[in-house]
């Protein structure tokens, strides 16, 4: 019984002592902490709150899946405005990269893009940059690409240059070859003129 009660008696004691002893630690640490100087407090962001509430809009929206046939899609922007009954929702400033099976990888740079979600497509828009790794660099005012498999399509001319010279066409497209299962070919048609650069 002298146990129990010297116990409970511990147990007591140690319920007052130890938040007294925290208190004092954090006294301690307030008393020795540096005083704080207003002008190295960080800055706030200078942000138009007018603006954004007159057109609100997310920042670096990502988007990123796998293809049917296994190609990796990502999809990045700097910004995203939200959709009105007069305007689809739109991404700005946006980079997209395909990386398919069979080790070739595509970056395209837009200054927007508008995702139909329904078709499972995305058109950039605004003029669009392609660099790919078999050595072709592109420009043309827009591309649609899939987001269900891999597949880009532009229809609005292009200007192409790659290790055999300058190309211009009419259109171009990038998809899988139906005659060489997991092969990927970029097709350019219309009006297709190949300027050969010796040394390119």
């Amino acid at each position: 019984m002298a146990r129990a009660d010297a116990h409970t008696r511990t147990v007591t004691g140690l319920k007052v002592a130890l938040p007294l002893v925290a208190l004092a630690i954090l006294s301690t640490l307030f008393l020795l902490a540096d005083k704080i100087d207003p002008e190295d407090a960080l800055p706030y962001a200078e942000v138009d709150v007018e603006d954004l509430a007159r057109e609100p809009r997310m920042t670096l929206p990502s988007y990123s899946g796998t293809t049917s046939d296994g190609a990796a899609l990502t999809l990045t922007a700097e910004a995203a405005v939200p959709g009105t009954p007069e305007k689809p929702a739109e991404a700005l400033k946006v980079r997209m990269e395909l990386a398919t099976p069979d080790g070739t990888t595509t970056e395209l740079n837009a200054e927007s893009a508008v995702v139909d979600t329904t078709g499972q497509k995305v058109l950039l828009s605004g003029g669009v940059t392609l660099a790919n790794s078999m050595g072709y660099q592109l420009e043309t005012p827009e591309i649609e690409a899939s987001l269900d498999r891999s597949g880009l399509v532009a229809s609005s001319g292009v200007t192409a240059t790659s290790t055999a010279g300058k190309i211009t066409a009419d259109t171009m497209t990038l998809s899988q070859d139906n005659q060489t299962p997991g092969a990927y070919l970029m097709v350019f048609k219309g009006s297709v003129r190949l300027v050969y650069l010796p040394g390119g």
